[in-house]
């Protein structure tokens, strides 16, 4: 079957090598407003997203994700752009509600010609004290965790290829 959003779904892949060329700034806000169109529980649009451009703060992130990880490498490759999200710890579906935003941001980023890949350990650094400390000092409110992240930018090289679907993946019980 033919159709444009397939395709999307299709051929986006994660990319970890990022060209140092800034995200303009209407294809990050697109990619942006993309993620607040992604269900939440009940409706509540209770996240919070933040993109963040500073290198400064690029820098603290990269550490911070690194020491939970136990490298010295930048777990978000070097990208012009990283995207925080957030949700209340004690809503009915954070994760739920984070993973739909972060996977609608990396579809219309990938629609826009943009590369992206969903970074991890964001729970784990922000429920230190310097995330927490951190989330205060970007004017987020407290009780937040964080979800996830996403690397963006465009890629430095080709799309990696898909891997083979596994024969079994799906079932249709009639």
């Amino acid at each position: 079957m033919k159709n444009d959003t397939l395709d999307i779904i299709r051929t986006r892949r994660s990319v970890r090598q990022y060209k140092a060329t800034p995200v303009e700034a209407d294809k990050l806000e697109a990619v942006l407003q993309a993620g607040t169109y992604a269900p939440t529980s009940r409706g509540k649009q209770a996240p919070y997203i933040v993109a963040v451009e500073n290198a400064a703060l690029k820098e603290r992130l990269a550490r911070m994700n690194a020491e939970v990880m136990g490298v010295t490498s930048n777990p978000y490759y070097d990208a012009p752009v990283y995207i925080l999200v957030f949700a209340p710890a004690d809503a009915n579906n954070p994760i739920q509600d984070g993973s739909c935003i972060l996977e609608n941001m990396m579809l219309a980023a990938h629609a826009l010609g943009l590369a992206s890949c969903w970074i991890h350990r964001e729970k784990e650094m922000f429920a230190t004290d310097e995330g927490k400390a951190l989330m205060a000092e970007m004017g987020l409110p407290e009780g937040l965790m964080g979800i996830g992240a996403l690397s963006l930018g465009y890629a430095d090289g080709p799309l990696p290829e898909a891997k083979p679907r596994k024969e079994d993946y799906y079932r249709i019980i009639r």
